[in-house]
């Protein structure tokens, strides 16, 4: 069981609806975790068309904190997406409430990493870096950092200060191996090949760019026809798939046997 964070450099590449797509192809119980620190919640106002209206989100997470209940209040304030094995803890309701959520990052992390011990994966949405309230120590305790983006020249020159600085930030925490690249959008016009060798991060997974499937989840729309063997599914499942062999080798990475111990 894993704690996966999905950020963007710049621009839109599509951080919310793919790690909604990857949460609701998940084989395994999964929280989603809104945390852009923007506000607002487009899963709430997309994909679920404003069909639910929970009471409480992350600000409230914040207030238990203050109060030493945040182990209590967690479970509180998901909601569950119907028929699915995602629950939601919903972000900010506007972008002003970011910097009170600063004090909550760290004991947040700590509290989404125990969830371990339920069979319970967590995906993060962490929005775009560098902004106000951003929810940097979520990115640093995430056994996998996916940082998004699209594969033409723009999406690069965004990337690549963004990639030295999370490197550097991993290598503080000794856990250097866990930045990845999620491409969104292969071949248009870069190749992960050429992504790795620019930015010097490997390329976990790449999504299809398939406008079609993606509104379904982004905004709700009427899935088409076929969606389960759309590009887009199937290159979420294959992206699944990546993260967790990603995750486990890196674990296997950090497990390292003491001197004179049998092997």
């Amino acid at each position: 069981m894993a704690l996966i964070v999905l950020a963007s450099a710049s621009g839109s590449p599509g951080v919310t609806a793919s790690a909604l797509g990857l949460a609701l192809t998940w084989d395994a119980p999964v929280l989603l975790v809104e945390a852009d620190p923007t506000g607002g919640s487009s899963i709430l106002a997309g994909y679920l068309r404003g069909r639910t209206t929970p009471t409480d989100s992350l600000i409230d997470l914040a207030l238990a904190h203050r109060q030493g209940l945040l182990s209590e209040a967690l479970p509180e304030a998901t909601v569950t997406i119907e028929d699915t094995q995602v629950s939601l803890l919903p972000g900010t309701r506007s972008h002003t409430q970011a910097r009170s959520l600063v004090p909550l990052w760290q004991p947040l992390a700590a509290a989404l990493k125990g969830l371990e011990r339920t069979g319970q994966d967590v995906i993060v949405d962490a929005g775009r870096l560098g902004l106000a309230g951003s929810p940097e120590p979520l990115l640093y305790a995430a056994d996998l950092c996916l940082l998004t983006m699209r594969s033409d020249l723009v999406a690069l020159s965004g990337a690549r200060s963004w990639v030295e600085t999370l490197q550097a930030g991993f290598e503080g925490v000794g856990g250097s191996s866990s930045l990845g690249i999620l491409m969104v959008g292969e071949n248009d016009p870069y190749t992960a090949g050429e992504v790795h060798k620019v930015l010097r991060a490997p390329v976990t997974a790449s999504l299809a760019w398939d406008e079609p499937a993606a509104r379904v989840f982004a905004k709700g729309g009427s899935a088409p026809r076929r969606f389960d063997g759309s590009a887009l599914v199937r290159s979420l499942k294959a992206a699944h798939a990546a993260i967790t062999s990603t995750v486990t080798a890196n674990r296997a990475d950090l497990v390292v046997p003491v001197v004179g111990s049998p092997v």
